[in-house]
């Protein structure tokens, strides 16, 4: 009896997601969107920031959706899209595969994030505690991200919000793509006024500019050995090497050194 009337029971959500949906789709090309699309999105799962930014091939942030973002906006968006974008998993993610999916952060963040400078700044600060984002495919090959985030006191997703909302990704991703693809046409205009952003220093090597960039996106000595394939201990000789070049002692350091 009872798997019998759970589909009935499962009706009235289901009917108020398609309204829902329907408004959104109702809603494209227009300011109205994101709201319609957010409101949808809250009804598979509550978050309490809806928020994205878009990523050229060649190294630039731009952008995307934070019109509600206001007291935080020099955190969240101006310091982000001046360089610090480079430490975001989520923009490691969609260099890497740029397929449009759904993806979460804590499955993708390196093993010692949360000690990082990146994440007090930008997460730790703004209270965020948990973060999806949904990958866009835009024209002019651009990328975009657009993430959900629970801030707070608020419960990270849980398996079952992930697994409704990776449900969903498939139209998310094709309604977002819809009404933001044109976007990049206005970016064109001003991307030679943009700076490309990389990590880059003239005292030190290929090599070890490659080990500070993992440093400041959160692996720790052990992870820097397996993803470059190096002991542990010659990864602490480098790091004391870089740390002594550049006459700094701290993470923090680092960090304001490159990003500041």
């Amino acid at each position: 009896m009872s798997s019998a009337l759970s589909p009935l029971a499962s009706l009235p959500t289901f009917k108020a997601w398609n309204t829902l949906v329907a408004e959104a789709i109702d809603c494209l090309g227009s300011r109205g969107f994101p709201d319609a699309l957010g409101a949808s999105l809250r009804l598979l799962s509550p978050f309490q920031m809806m928020n994205g930014f878009i990523y050229s091939s060649d190294g630039r942030a731009f952008d995307l959706y934070n019109d509600k973002i206001v007291a935080e906006r020099a955190l969240i968006v101006d310091r982000y899209l001046a360089g610090a974008f480079v430490l975001d998993p989520f923009y490691d993610a969609i260099r890497t595969d740029s397929s449009e999916r759904m993806i979460v952060m804590r499955e993708l963040a390196p093993d010692d994030f949360s000690r990082t400078e990146y994440f007090r700044i930008h997460y730790a600060t703004t209270a965020i505690v948990d973060e999806i984002g949904f990958v866009l495919r835009l024209n002019h090959g651009y990328t975009a991200v657009l993430s959900l985030s629970r801030t707070g006191r608020a419960a990270p997703f849980s398996e079952e919000d992930l697994q409704c909302l990776r449900s969903a990704a498939p139209l998310v991703c094709t309604l977002g793509s819809r009404h933001w693809r044109d976007a990049p046409a206005l970016l064109l205009e001003i991307r030679n006024a943009t700076p490309v952003s990389r990590i880059e220093h003239p005292r030190l090597t290929r090599r070890e500019l490659e080990i500070v960039t993992l440093i400041l996106k959160g692996h720790s000595n052990l992870s820097l050995a397996a993803v470059l394939g190096l002991s542990p201990n010659t990864v602490k000789v480098h790091r004391r090497q870089i740390y002594s070049k550049l006459n700094i002692s701290s993470q923090g350091e680092l960090f304001r050194l490159f990003l500041a």
